[in-house]
């Protein structure tokens, strides 16, 4: 049997104090509903007591959280997509951020903002997981920086 794929509409990254460091939208939102949208999640975070679960139920979507020291890492997907897996899915985006930037920080996120982005496209594409290897994932952007300085 296949398996079933996920629909993500967004992924969120954001620190405590509501700024949002990564945004990456895979459905079609207005400019100013993004904004809405984070201002809006980021107030439901904050106030959620840690001992509550990291799903949400949020307008027509599911929101999926995990807190990593000050940041916030969401995934708004369809109600109808497994919770545990998505789970999974930001624990293991995280743990190829810490391998790849070593012990990853917010400032990593700031100031490598483009290696993030490329990260996610390798792990993420068009709203669906694309790898699960964090092996496959680190190997890619390893040949994307060797390609890399052959052009500079």
């Amino acid at each position: 049997p296949a398996l079933a794929k996920m629909t993500i509409h967004f992924v969120l990254l954001q620190n405590k104090q509501g700024k949002t460091r990564i945004s990456k939208w895979y459905s079609p939102f207005e400019h100013e509903e993004k904004r809405t949208l984070e201002a809006e999640i980021h107030r439901i975070l904050i106030r959620r007591p840690t001992k509550f679960c990291q799903f949400i139920e949020f307008r027509k979507y599911t929101l999926i959280y995990r807190r990593y020291a000050g940041l916030y890492f969401t995934l708004c997907v369809d109600p109808k997509d497994n919770e545990l897996s998505c789970l999974e899915a930001i624990h293991l985006f995280v743990e190829i951020l810490d391998k790849y930037f070593g012990s990853v920080c917010e400032l990593d996120l700031v100031f490598g903002f483009y290696k993030v982005f490329a990260l996610l496209d390798e792990f993420f594409c068009g709203g669906e997981i694309q790898e699960t290897s964090k092996k496959a994932v680190l190997q890619r952007m390893h040949e994307l920086e060797e390609e890399e300085k052959k052009t500079s």
